[in-house]
């Protein structure tokens, strides 16, 4: 590597609550002049015990104290082995990285209240390593909602001067960054346009507790008809015609869609099919309603590009579109959001916000997180 790039590596959990996701990327320049280069990525699915323990703790469920202390721990030594399990792949060691950004798993997020649960004191001594954490709240102190963060990488990484680009990763929530041609950071658009995967997700693991909690390659959804009676009632929830910015989060979409069904009993793969609908009928009428021009293409990342039946109602939503996957630009789908913390960490590191007002409403740009030294 040149002597001007550090290498971070950036490390995320998203609200599918199934994994972490590493990123090695190498970094060179700073703030708005940032380049980057992933050097290799790797990904750690959670044990089934923890994702249970999450997915109840972001559903409400009461439970002691010390089960939401012991949470922490396990996230947080998983994301430590996720760490050091791509060192190993990558042939490096904990010496040549400048720092792990880690965002820590979401347990909460209403802005302006937002819970990332992650020791990083633990990781920093698992990794051996300066850790950089707890992302969000500055944003939210500043009177943003504490998302979507990832604009900042996507602007960095994505923007170009001929083409209208949309960025759209379908986690557990779908978040969606515009960049008109050209434009500048504080023009483009960023937000939450609903959910991604939280929905099949939910009912997947409703349906088989024991399987593996989530619709592989939307087999099941294929297979079945979607209740439109279910997709208007919630798309006319008022978080769907708020303008941006804004943002949301997976219990509250489930609870919309368990609302939605009013008690009565669907096949299952009718409401895996209903629950692709909802999220495609929404990044298309995000795109339509807030934005106006529709983009010259679409980049989509994250765990939703392995859904065929999701994918293919977002091409058939956006017919005039070119809907195309991250990896197809040579970044693979499952490190593009661990790529952008990396980014982030590099940004608190120089002491240079790192959020987008524009995407999270916040009233100013803020340096990002919370530096824990290594040890």
């Amino acid at each position: 590597m040149g002597e001007n790039v550090r290498i971070i590596a950036g490390a995320m959990s998203g609200t599918s609550a199934d994994g972490v996701d590493v990123a090695l990327v190498g970094i060179s320049g700073c703030g708005l002049e940032m380049s980057a280069k992933l050097l290799a990525w790797h990904g750690r699915g959670f044990p089934r015990e923890l994702r249970e323990r999450i997915s109840r703790i972001r559903m409400g469920e009461a439970m002691p104290i010390s089960a939401l202390a012991e949470a922490g721990r396990e996230i947080s030594l998983c994301y430590a082995a996720a760490v050091n399990e791509t060192l190993v792949m990558a042939g490096m060691a904990a010496g040549d990285l400048a720092a792990v950004a880690a965002h820590g798993q979401t347990l909460y997020h209403d802005p302006p209240n937002t819970i990332q649960w992650l020791d990083p004191a633990l990781v920093a001594a698992e990794v051996g390593s300066v850790v950089v954490s707890d992302f969000r709240r500055a944003d939210c102190a500043a009177g943003g909602q504490g998302a979507p963060l990832v604009a900042l990488a996507d602007y960095l990484l994505f923007r170009h001067e001929g083409k209208n680009r949309a960025l759209l990763n379908l986690g557990g929530i779908a978040n969606l960054t515009y960049l008109r041609a050209g434009c500048g950071i504080d023009e483009l658009v960023a937000f939450d346009t609903g959910p991604g995967n939280c929905l099949s997700d939910d009912l997947m693991r409703q349906s088989d507790p024991q399987g593996i909690g989530w619709d592989e390659g939307g087999a099941v959804a294929a297979t079945g008809s979607a209740v439109d009676e279910i997709v208007k009632h919630v798309l006319s929830s008022a978080y769907f015609a708020k303008p941006p910015p804004k943002s949301t989060d997976g219990p509250a979409m489930i609870k919309l869609f368990a609302d939605a069904q009013k008690g009565r009993r669907y096949r299952l793969e009718d409401l895996a099919r209903t629950a692709c609908r909802i999220a495609a009928d929404a990044i298309a009428d995000s795109m339509r309603n807030f934005r106006g021009a529709l983009p010259d293409e679409i980049i989509v990342s994250g765990g939703g590009t392995l859904n065929k039946t999701m994918m293919d109602l977002i091409r058939r939503g956006l017919p005039r579109c070119d809907v195309r996957t991250i990896d197809e630009l040579g970044i693979p789908s499952a490190a593009k959001e661990a790529m952008a913390f990396a980014l982030l960490g590099a940004a608190t590191l120089d002491g240079l916000p790192g959020n987008v007002p524009a995407a999270t409403g916040a009233k100013r740009r803020v340096v990002l997180g919370a530096v824990t030294p290594r040890p």
